[in-house]
């Protein structure tokens, strides 16, 4: 889960939403689908999908307050490298994620 690890080094919440679209390869008791079934069942769940950003997006962005887990200051003891030590370079191009801590 690359985009876990990136979330959490822009500070960001991140969640997994995960929808089931083949029954058959994990249930023993699922009879055997077909792709017409995988592909209905994919379909349906891209429409949920649409629906669950469509509900939540507004819910996030009114929230006036931090995060209870920390996503927010995750980086303040990420960095070690002291600041007279750091490439100048690097850290420019870190700024759009990492800015809040290189300052």
């Amino acid at each position: 889960m690359p985009e876990a690890k990136l979330a959490r080094e822009a500070e960001i919440c991140y969640a997994t939403v995960a929808m089931v679209t083949d029954f058959d390869c994990w249930h023993d008791d699922h009879d055997a689908v077909t792709v017409e079934q995988v592909i209905k069942v994919l379909f349906e769940n891209a429409d949920r999908g649409r629906a669950l950003i469509q509900a939540l997006a507004p819910k996030l962005s009114a929230r006036d307050h931090v995060c209870t887990q920390g996503c927010h200051t995750s980086l303040n003891n990420a960095l070690i490298t002291a600041p007279e030590a750091r490439d100048p370079g690097i850290a420019e191009r870190l700024q759009a994620v990492a800015g809040r801590v290189l300052a």
